[in-house]
């Protein structure tokens, strides 16, 4: 109200009754809202007496118009369906995880709320899978409406990705070839089928695109390892092993083997090369020629391993070839030497064909407790109740490797007295090897046990084989030493047939892994005095001789070779003013110019320095034997101290004493391309064997444009 002075004075204020009338409509109008909402809940439930499905169906007359219960419009009956339990009771099953929940019970509603939260929150197995797998879209409360909605929404969790024609062909290119999937696969009506289910997008291939994309692939890691191997500081040996086919085609896979700077050792297939005449003498030097030139390796080839060894005409091609670009080190006794798992296997080969009669017998037994449960029950019943102890299994063999033989026939030895009692319990079984025989078949694993532990070495390390097989290999060669001087003629005729293959091994690869194990400090020349102690008595210095003669002659060489002392030498040498020699009193001591002549010092002497490299590793003492030992880290750590004789070390570590794959290190049959890669180009054939092979050891970056190859 106004004052005389013109101001307004302050409302009084209200009175307390107008805060509670205030307080008591808010509490009114909550009540209300939440009845609505309950009684609208009711609603939905009470009017819906059959299922959507049945609502769909049913005839909107004159007459039924206006009884006709409306449609469900909540969203939670996209993923339930409503079953009926019994009369006057029904329950709502999730169509997901199949789980049922409360719906109505005579004149009881149980509402949706439940139902919401099972979808909604995560408590639905079935609905969680399905949305890591992006195959459903996930349920948001907010959603409502009528419809169904019109696109699908991702969950935070799944960021989106653009489609990518090119990248999914180089997908499809990379798993056929790590797979070794047929190429015609992509035409096939059941791929067709599933890539187009799985992304409509996506343009079906042809087997001609697909193998410009494999081609394609197999360029690209191509240009990665060959920037790898530009970088490598040491030698490269070769291993050389021929396929055939069922076109009396040869395949000459030529593999790489390195140690990177890293000083770990390296191999890599690096060429598949078609040979239209593969007996033909100069098969393998035009593939060892192609190799050499595709991948610039001359001036850094160092020796070559034949799976399957030439003749004498095929050497005589092989020689002057890797002599022409190469240094021939150490007068070429190191160049060419044969495969320590061929020779081994061709022993084996020798085992199991003098006793092959014997053999059948076992595998004859063998198949008949395998190839049914109940007499495989019986002879475990047998085993139980004479408490035999060995816990071998028995199987069948794989007549191609001789290594599967070898432990068919030992876990057979070991359960022989089951095998003899075992007609007692089943009166069918009428093949039990006899006394005699069982005999004969622990011979035979007298004679393959130490060929498997030697030849299953190169199946399980990583490390430089040829100082292990060193050992192995004299090894072996004494003991069928031994064995001929037997009274058993069929011990002593079957180890002197072994013998023969494992001597002229011997003669030919000897020298190189005397000289691997040289540079083990652990052994050094001792275990060489030793061993040849052991195989040649009294001529045994002489053999000592010739090792330390040729590996002091193989240092000298090292030694001669160019060192990259530093660049004055050779760049100013040759330059100064107008082209002329500077004045070596020019400079001081710390400058370029004022060592060139302690340069050409340094270069005069060296040969009498490094010698003394070798004598002073030579003279320290071993090393403890460590069973991990790694020698290559061994001299990684030890290169400043031992810089040339490391360089030596490097390049005779890397030389390969097998020149089969791992997985064939025990095969006894030639191996032979299969009929659907026969049929391929050659191009496509080497393209896919090398880029499978490369990718085992990680793939270079993708990039999305794809390198176009037309056939």
């Amino acid at each position: 109200m106004p004052l005389c002075n013109g101001l307004y004075a302050p409302h009084p204020p209200p009175p307390r009754c107008l805060y509670r009338y205030f307080g008591f409509l808010c509490k009114v109008s909550f009540a209300v809202s939440s009845r609505v909402y309950f009684m609208t809940e009711m609603a939905e439930m009470a009017l819906m007496e059959t299922t959507p499905e049945e609502n769909n169906n049913q005839l909107a007359t004159p007459e039924t118009q206006p009884n006709k219960r409306r449609k469900k419009k909540s969203i939670v009956w996209e993923y339930f369906t409503i079953e009926t339990v019994s009369a006057g009771c029904r329950r709502a099953c999730c169509k997901r995880c199949k789980q049922s929940f409360a719906y109505s019970t005579g004149s009881k509603v149980a509402g949706t709320s439940h139902l919401k939260r099972h979808i909604a929150k995560g408590t639905c197995p079935a609905l969680i899978r399905d949305q890591d797998n992006n195959q459903l879209t996930p349920y948001n409360p907010r959603m409502g409406g009528s419809e169904p909605p019109k696109r699908r929404y991702r969950s935070p969790s799944s960021p989106y990705i653009p489609f990518d024609q090119d990248r999914c062909r180089h997908e499809i290119a990379k798993m056929i070839i790590m797979h070794d999937y047929p190429l015609h696969m992509v035409e096939h009506p059941g791929f067709i089928a599933f890539v187009q289910n799985l992304q409509p997008r996506f343009d079906k291939v042809s087997f001609n695109t697909v193998q410009g994309d494999c081609v394609a692939t197999y360029l690209r890691e191509k240009q990665s390892l060959m920037k790898f191997i530009e970088g490598i500081p040491g030698r490269f040996c070769l291993t050389l092993d021929m396929w055939t086919s069922n076109q009396t085609l040869g395949y000459v896979f030529i593999c790489g083997h390195f140690i990177d700077s890293d000083w770990k050792l390296n191999r890599r297939i690096l060429n598949v090369i078609m040979e239209p005449y593969p007996d033909s003498d100069s098969a393998l030097s035009h593939a060892v020629a192609a190799c050499l030139s595709d991948w610039s390796l001359e001036g850094k080839f160092f020796s070559l391993t034949f799976n399957h060894p030439p003749s004498e005409a095929g050497l005589e091609y092989l020689r002057p070839l890797l002599c022409i670009k190469n240094p021939l080190i150490f007068n070429g006794q190191l160049l060419l030497g044969n495969c320590i798992a061929r020779t081994l296997s061709s022993m084996a080969k020798d085992v199991l064909g003098a006793g092959q009669e014997i053999i059948k017998k076992i595998r004859d037994s063998v198949k008949y407790v395998k190839a049914s449960e109940s007499h495989d029950d019986k002879f475990v019943q047998v085993k139980n109740q004479l408490q035999v102890p060995s816990e071998k299994s028995l199987f069948l063999d794989n007549q191609t490797q001789w290594n599967t033989t070898y432990q068919m026939l030992a876990a057979a030895s070991e359960l022989k007295e089951v095998f003899s009692c075992l007609d007692t319990s089943d009166p069918d079984y009428k093949l039990a090897p006899s006394m005699e025989d069982w005999k004969v078949v622990e011979t035979l694993c007298t004679f393959l046990k130490p060929l498997f532990d030697a030849v299953n070495i190169l199946t399980t390390t990583t490390n430089p084989t040829a100082i292990t097989f060193f050992h192995e290999a004299w090894k072996i060669h004494a003991d069928l030493g031994r064995s001929i001087t037997g009274e058993d003629p069929f011990i002593s005729n079957l180890a002197k047939s072994m013998l023969e293959k494992i001597d002229k091994y011997w003669k030919d690869c000897s020298l190189v892994l005397a000289i691997a194990v040289v540079m083990d400090p652990r052994f050094k020349m001792k275990l060489v005095e030793f061993s040849f102690t052991k195989i040649y008595g009294d001529d045994a210095p002489t053999y000592i001789k010739i090792v330390d003669d040729g590996i002091h002659e193989l240092f000298l060489e090292y030694v001669a070779l160019p060192l990259p002392l530093t660049p004055t030498y050779a760049e100013e040498g040759n330059a100064g003013n107008n082209g002329k020699p500077e004045d070596s009193h020019q400079g001081n001591l710390l400058s370029d110019h004022g060592l060139t002549d302690f340069d050409v010092y340094i270069m005069e002497t060296t040969s009498q320095q490094m010698k003394s490299e070798l004598d002073q590793y030579l003279e320290e003492s071993l090393l403890p034997r460590v069973q991990e030992f790694d020698v290559l880290g061994w001299w990684k750590l030890n290169k400043l101290k031992y810089p040339t004789l490391s360089k030596m070390a490097r390049d005779i570590l890397s030389i390969p004493v097998s020149a089969a794959a791992p997985e064939s290190v025990f095969d006894i049959v030639d191996k032979q391309l299969d009929q659907y890669r026969s049929s391929l180009r050659p191009e496509t054939v080497e393209a896919l064997i090398c880029a499978k092979d490369w990718l085992h050891y990680g793939s270079t970056e993708v990039s999305n444009a794809l390198v176009k190859m037309e056939f």
